[in-house]
C-alpha cells in the first residue's frame, strides 16, 4: 500500500512524502527544510530522493537545504537551469526516461505549465501499487493504465474564478494565466475519466486556490464522476 502524505499544498509551498513501505522520497521541496523536517518527525535519513516538477519557489525553495541533508534532487535540465542551481547533489533527469530509486522506478513525463521543462511523475512500485503525480499543468496529453493511486492539481473552477473577476477579488488578467497554465476542475474531471480507473483506491486533489476553489464541491464532484474516494490535503 502507497503511503501518502501531504506536509503542504496550495501556493504558499507544496511538499508530499511518497513510501511503499520500503523506498520513500519527497515530491516537492517548497516549505523550508525544517518545517519538512518537523512533518516528518526528522525522519529524513532515510529518503532515497526528491522529485521537482518544476521552478516555481512553491515547489522548490528548499532544495539547496535538501541537498545539504544528503538528499539527491531530480529534475529536469531547463528546471535546474531556470533555477541557476548547481551541485552534485542535483540529477537531471529527462521525460520519457524511467530511472529507479530504490523499489521505485519513476517515469517522468511533460506537462503543461509557463515555465521551463515542467514534469509529472509516474511512479510504480515493485508491489504493484502505481501512482500518478501532476501538478501545475492545464493539461496532461498522456493517459495511463494500471494507477492504483493519483495526486492531481485541481486548481480553480471557472465559474468561480467568472464571479470572483465580476466582483474585482480576483484580477480579470488573472485567468489568462490560470487557463494555460493550472488545472481547472472541469479539465480534472475530463483528464481523470479518461485514464483507466479500475483499480484507483484514492485521488488527492492537490494545489487548490485560495480564492477560486471550493474544497467540498470540488472533492464531492469527483467522487461522483469517479466513484473513488477523494481527499483534499
Amino acid at each position: 500500500m502507497m503511503i501518502i502524505k501531504t506536509l503542504a499544498t496550495g501556493s504558499t509551498g507544496n511538499c508530499y512524502y511518497i513510501s511503499d513501505g520500503i523506498t520513500s522520497i519527497l515530491i516537492e521541496a517548497g516549505i523550508p527544510f525544517k518545517k519538512i523536517q518537523r512533518k516528518l518527525d526528522f525522519e529524513t535519513s532515510s529518503l532515497a530522493g526528491c522529485l521537482i516538477s518544476h521552478e516555481h519557489l512553491d515547489h522548490c525553495k528548499a532544495i539547496e537545504d535538501v541537498a545539504k541533508a544528503g538528499i539527491d534532487i531530480y529534475l529536469s535540465l531547463g528546471t535546474k537551469e531556470a533555477l541557476g542551481a548547481t551541485g552534485h547533489r542535483l540529477k537531471t533527469i529527462e521525460a520519457k526516461q524511467p530511472f529507479t530509486l530504490g523499489t521505485l522506478t519513476i517515469m517522468p513525463f511533460e506537462v503543461e505549465h509557463d515555465v521551463s521543462e515542467p514534469l509529472g511523475f509516474l511512479i510504480a512500485s515493485k508491489n504493484g501499487d502505481k501512482l500518478l503525480f501532476a501538478s501545475d499543468t492545464y493539461f496532461v496529453r498522456y493517459r495511463f493504465k494500471g494507477l492504483t493511486h493519483i495526486m492531481v492539481e485541481c486548481n480553480y473552477s471557472e465559474d468561480i474564478l467568472d464571479r470572483n473577476i465580476s466582483t474585482g477579488r480576483t484580477h480579470k488578467a488573472q485567468k489568462k494565466r490560470l487557463l494555460r497554465s493550472h488545472f481547472s476542475l472541469d479539465n480534472v474531471k475530463e483528464f481523470l475519466l479518461a485514464n483507466d480507473l479500475s483499480k484507483v483506491q484514492e485521488i488527492w486533489l492537490l494545489h487548490l486556490s485560495d480564492s477560486n476553489s471550493d474544497e467540498e464541491r470540488f472533492k464531492r464532484e469527483v467522487q461522483e464522476v469517479t466513484g473513488k474516494v477523494v481527499y483534499v490535503p
